[in-house]
């Protein structure tokens, strides 16, 4: 099954829509695309892309076997450029005016307004919510006048921290999901020893520590696995660079990746002290009475025997550590700390 033919399925009046338009030339220039999912995002970016470029399209529906549907489904199209967050900020920076640096919002908009080969240019903004003030009004009016043959999709989960200027210049599409599914590295792990927290370590200290140690564990893999990941990305530039053997261009590569490498791990650490948060919420969902079969993330549960009865008193306290981890981990404290507390207090709590 091709993708398009997937979300034909998941979303078939969106779809048929989009495709009217295009078969009537009402196709609009700016997209927002809304998904609490960063896959879902970037997939349906590439849906809209085979619908605003496809030369072969019947009625307004790609052909998705041409040349230039395949490239736009392997994500190996030319014009296709990409911004997104990047640094400990995690945030999309704007750039120079009259010099931007690469992966900035000005550099983004200089490469849409170069003259190319390509039937279509498409400029994509991930986590667009990242942007500030400053580069949501660089973008304004190539959002309102993009240059010709351009389509520019912003993704986000979080529109309204978007400016209404910025809102009002897309045609915002909304995918909505009945749940929201983890996909971090080390899920598995995290909710093995969020049970053995909760519900067998009891006030054994030795148990206690080994469970902290494997949750600081988790968080130190995420942030190798992010660099791993930036190193793969990057792994083609940095041997042009070191060719080169320009000191400037490697320099510049080499703040790219590590750019790179601390945007992917932010962004899986929220992901982890999300599935943290949710686990001890549906403990005590679960120890008011709930079913365990309708809470929100069930699948948490599989493969685990709950305790027969759970305290109301103590999932409360377990939602309170939780909430509190997720509010110390915003700021600048130590992370193993702050993983050994919220292990500790939950064990006796």
């Amino acid at each position: 099954m091709t993708l398009y033919s997937e979300y034909s399925e998941r979303y078939p009046e969106l779809i048929s829509c989009l495709e009217n338009a295009r078969n009537s030339d009402r196709f609009a220039h700016a997209f927002m695309v809304v998904s609490p999912f960063p896959k879902v995002r970037k997939d349906f970016a590439r849906i809209l892309m085979q619908i605003s470029g496809c030369r072969n399209s019947t009625g307004g529906k790609p052909d998705t076997g041409c040349s230039f549907c395949s490239r736009i489904e392997n994500s190996t199209y030319a014009d296709c450029h990409i911004l997104s967050p990047v640094g400990k900020k995690y945030q999309i920076k704007v750039g120079d005016r009259n010099n931007p640096e690469p992966n900035t919002l000005r550099d983004l908009l200089d490469h849409l307004g170069y003259t190319s080969g390509n039937y279509r240019k498409f400029g994509i903004i991930e986590d667009a919510d990242r942007m500030g003030v400053e580069a949501q009004n660089a973008l304004l009016k190539t959002l309102e006048e993009p240059p010709p043959e351009t389509t520019l999709i912003l993704l986000t989960a979080n529109p309204g921290a978007l400016l209404p200027t910025t809102r009002s210049r897309c045609q915002i599409l909304n995918l909505p999901d009945n749940d929201y599914r983890f996909e971090y590295p080390y899920l598995e792990e995290t909710i093995r020893v969020l049970n053995e927290l909760c519900f067998n370590c009891g006030n054994d200290l030795v148990k206690t520590e080994t469970a902290a140690q494997s949750l600081i564990s988790v968080m130190k893999n995420l942030s190798d696995a992010a660099e791993k990941s930036a190193d793969e990305e990057f792994a083609s530039l940095s041997d042009a660079a070191k060719r080169s053997e320009d000191a400037h261009f490697v320099k510049q590569i080499e703040a790219r990746k590590s750019d790179a490498a601390s945007g992917a791990y932010i962004r899986e650490r929220r992901s982890f002290l999300a599935a943290i948060t949710t686990f001890c919420s549906q403990i005590y969902l679960i120890a008011c009475g709930a079913d365990p079969a309708d809470i929100p993330n069930p699948e948490f549960f599989s493969g685990i025997t709950l305790p027969e009865q759970i305290s109301p008193e103590r999932a409360a306290k377990i939602l309170k550590e939780a909430e509190e981890l997720d509010y110390t981990l915003r700021f600048n404290v130590n992370d193993e700390l702050a993983l050994r507390t919220f292990a500790v207090n939950i064990a006796i709590s």
